[in-house]
């Protein structure tokens, strides 16, 4: 089965310090998405960046930072990130939340269930 629908993909740009009831924010930023049931979630940590302190976080040969940049990406249709939305804004106390509109084009076996299974 596949088909074309209107989406939208979330990116939450926090560090990998950062905590959330002491366990690291991005962990509790995908188990959140994970219960609400998005349909895709990723995180990728970099290698190199800075936020508005301006000072560069990087892996290069003698430097020892524990604060490299996190970025967590969602993709899915419209009503589930519009739940999952107040729920990260509670969650990140300093980052940043970016959110567009999508076009999906979803390809599914068809066996599998489709993204808006859950209405």
């Amino acid at each position: 089965m596949s088909y074309t629908t209107l989406g939208k993909r979330v990116c939450v740009y926090i560090s990998e310090a950062d905590r959330y009831h002491h366990h690291p924010l991005a962990e509790a930023i995908l188990e959140a998405a994970r219960e609400e049931g998005i349909a895709g979630a990723s995180a990728v940590r970099g290698i190199e960046g800075f936020g508005p302190s301006g000072r560069l976080e990087t892996t290069r040969l003698l430097s020892s930072s524990d604060n490299l940049p996190i970025v967590l990406t969602f993709v899915d249709e419209e009503h589930r990130i519009d739940r999952l939305l107040p729920i990260l804004e509670r969650m990140v106390s300093e980052g940043l939340i970016t959110e567009e509109t999508v076009e999906l084009q979803v390809h599914r076996d068809t066996d599998a269930h489709p993204l808006d299974d859950d209405e």
